[in-house]
């Protein structure tokens, strides 16, 4: 019994650092900037992403949910046109907010 118990903990752990989300093929062109390099860009909305910051209790890395966070955020621009993504808030709980614009024309 003991045995089953350390592994479940394993995995968990191991969970924990894993990234899951993987950019799609328009999402890995999305850049993520800060706001003072889009002034001449045109917003086209804001999408707000979700995950996962903690497993069965155990907290993610930052870093992780970060990265994480901006690939979800950078494949949405995608499919809504855009080519740029800056953060509009920090992680809170499981979600963050982006602002979606489109910077380069085609």
């Amino acid at each position: 019994m003991r045995s089953h118990g350390m592994i479940a903990s394993l995995l968990v752990l191991a969970a924990a650092g894993c990234t899951w989300v993987k950019p799609t093929p328009e999402g890995e062109k999305v850049r993520v900037l800060d706001p003072d390099e889009v002034v001449t860009c045109r917003q086209l909305g804001k999408t707000t992403v979700t995950g996962k910051a903690s497993i069965a209790g155990i907290e993610r890395g930052h870093k992780k949910v970060s990265d994480e966070f901006n690939t979800l955020a950078r494949n949405s621009a995608a499919q809504m046109g855009g080519d740029t993504v800056v953060p509009l808030t920090e992680v809170e709980g499981d979600t963050q907010v982006f602002a979606v614009y489109k910077c380069i024309n085609p």
